[in-house]
Parts: C-alpha cells; sequence; structure tokens
C-alpha cells in the first residue's frame, strides 16, 4: 500500500537448533471465531486486522502446566506431553509465571523496538499473556515470552504448534509524538453530520432487517468492512487484510 516506504529488516539470530519455534506471519483466523454463529465475529474487520498485525511464534512442545498458587517458582509444574527432549516452557519467576526461553536474538533497524505480546485474540482460560517491549536493535541480551496464570489447580495445556507469542515492531518514539486532543464534535461540523447520517442509516437498518421481506431482512450491515461511508463513497487506503512477509533463510524458523 505504502510503496515509497523503505524496506525494514526483523532478523531472527538462531541461538539453539535442537528446539524449533517456527516464526510465521499473523492469520486471521482463530478457533473461537469460526465457533461464532455463522462465524459471525469474521465480520469485525478490527479483530481480523488485529489477528494478523505481527509475527506468531508457535510452540514446539504440548506441554500441560498446573499452578498450586503459590509465590514460588516451585508452585508451578509443566508437564511435557509431546516434542523434543529439550523444552523451553518452565517456572523462573514464581507467582504462577511460566516463561518460554526463545532459541532467537531478534535485531531491528535503528530506533526500532519489538513489542512481545500475547497473540491477538487468542484466548486461553485460567492463564494470561504478559506483554514487555524491548529496544531490539541495541541489546545483546534475550528476552522471554511469559503467561501469567490466574486460575490455581486448574490444567492448562499448549499444544505443538499452538501461537504462544506475537512479535509487533514499533519505531521508538512515535507514541511520544502524539498530541492528545479533547475537542466537542460540534468543532468538526462536516464530521459531525457524517456521524449522525451513519447513525441513522444503522437505526434504520436495523429497524428493516426485523421486517419480513425488507430488503434489510436477514442482512448484516458492512459499511466499515467494505470501507464505504453511508452515502457509499469509499474510503481512502482502506485496509481489509494484512501481507506479512515469512521469514527467510536458515534455521529452524520453518
Amino acid at each position: 500500500m505504502h510503496s515509497e516506504t523503505a524496506e525494514l529488516s526483523l532478523t531472527a539470530l538462531v541461538l539453539n537448533d535442537d528446539v524449533a519455534m517456527p516464526l510465521v506471519p499473523g492469520g486471521p483466523e482463530r478457533g473461537w471465531m469460526h465457533r461464532t454463529p455463522d462465524k459471525f465475529a469474521y465480520r469485525c474487520l478490527p479483530l481480523v486486522m488485529a489477528n494478523q498485525s505481527g509475527w506468531l511464534v508457535l510452540s514446539s512442545h504440548t506441554v500441560r502446566v498446573i499452578w498450586n498458587g503459590g509465590a514460588s517458582a516451585h508452585g508451578l509444574t509443566v508437564e511435557v506431553l509431546a516434542g523434543a527432549p529439550l523444552c523451553p516452557a518452565g517456572s523462573h519467576f514464581g507467582s504462577g509465571i511460566l516463561t518460554w526461553t526463545l532459541p532467537y536474538l531478534f535485531r531491528t533497524p535503528p530506533g526500532w523496538n519489538l513489542l512481545a505480546r500475547g497473540p491477538a485474540n487468542h484466548i486461553k482460560d485460567g492463564i494470561q499473556a504478559l506483554e514487555g517491549l524491548v529496544e531490539t536493535d541495541w541489546n545483546p541480551a534475550t528476552f522471554t515470552l511469559n503467561w501469567k496464570m490466574t486460575r490455581p489447580d486448574f490444567p492448562i495445556t499448549f499444544e505443538q504448534g499452538e501461537p504462544i507469542g506475537m512479535l509487533v515492531p514499533q519505531r521508538r518514539g512515535d507514541l511520544e509524538s502524539f498530541r492528545p486532543i479533547l475537542r466537542s464534535l460540534e468543532e468538526e461540523p462536516a464530521l459531525a453530520d457524517a456521524v449522525s447520517a451513519w447513525a441513522e442509516a444503522r437505526t434504520r437498518f436495523l429497524v428493516e432487517s426485523e421486517v419480513p421481506g425488507s430488503p434489510a431482512h436477514g442482512q448484516r450491515r458492512g459499511d466499515y468492512l467494505r470501507g464505504v461511508f453511508p452515502e457509499g463513497t469509499a474510503a481512502k487506503d482502506h485496509q481489509t487484510k494484512r501481507n506479512l512477509r515469512a521469514f527467510e533463510g536458515a534455521g529452524k524458523s520453518k
């Protein structure tokens, strides 16, 4: 979309060939979204776009973890159910935190950080992915992916090939450059008119959709999904999918 943008590199330097944790572009699909009626969740474009907004780290093993609720590192038990002898999942910090040791050292261009977070919209009962922001343009130290268990005595399984993290490059200083402003919508008359037109069209559609035989009956409104304004004109640079590249080169990240 932005052909004038200079190409940037995200490099994963392999530290351990004995742990194969694939790195793949995030895809649009999630199991729970498939299970919504008629897969309706996929009509929420913000969800679908977020699912694709980074590279996923996939588990090299199937592990089952259980936490006794205590603060000690020994309070979390990790049972390896499938995978190579060397498992990267363990308990190091205590307090029910599951740690995944990555076999990579990541490098970003100068001035770029790497947000290491949980896979977007990937839900697991009893455990929550933690997030960290790392300056990967200079730091020679590796980092880990961590999940915090929230339910004692509740076994949780990560399957081999399941996403355990998402990597999202962020340019350092971009957030700080924003100047947040709180204003009245009345100060933007054209935008206020557009908001009003959208609200009226949505209300009319919802009413008509309940009337058998009407054009709206059984339909679902999707102006944002299609990238159109209420009057039908198209939004500029509307994006409905990501096209992240796969990692190239040697190593076991295939």
